[in-house]
């Protein structure tokens, strides 16, 4: 199972209704299994930095196949990722709001949302994530 246009649609409507229910705009974007940008959209008010934020969140997650707040502690002084974010163009982020997009064990994309706190940023990407996990199961169970 692919993540395309449409399915990243999909995703990015879920993201948002989470969004609005947690009364903050956000910019969400969806990449592709490299961390190419697939869709992304910018709410009414959003903060115009979350446009470039999210599509980082993205590609990381994509890159390292994790979620960007796994980042965080191993990246702190001392630790044995500390300069993380300082590599690959600076395009890491090593804070919450981004997750890879997985199928049958393989990272096939990533969502990235930005906008808020990082808590807000973390519930409505993985609004995304639940809403990819609920495709996934139907088409498991789809008729072929």
């Amino acid at each position: 199972m692919d993540v395309n246009l449409e399915t990243a649609e999909r995703l990015i409507k879920a993201a948002e209704e989470q969004a609005e229910k947690v009364g903050q705009p956000m910019v969400v974007t969806v990449a592709t299994e490299e961390g190419n940008l697939i869709a992304q959209h910018r709410m009414d008010d959003a903060w115009l930095a979350s446009v470039s934020i999210s599509r980082n969140k993205a590609y990381t997650a994509a890159a390292l196949d994790m979620p960007t707040h796994e980042l965080s502690e191993p990246s702190e002084p001392g630790n044995s990722l500390y300069g993380l974010q300082t590599t690959d163009e600076n395009r890491i982020v090593i804070f919450g709001g981004g997750y890879p997009l997985e199928h049958e064990g393989d990272v096939v994309g990533a969502v990235g949302v930005s906008g808020g706190e990082v808590s807000q940023d973390r519930e409505v990407a993985e609004a995304a994530v639940e809403a990819w996990e609920t495709l996934v199961d139907e088409a498991a169970v789809a008729p072929e």
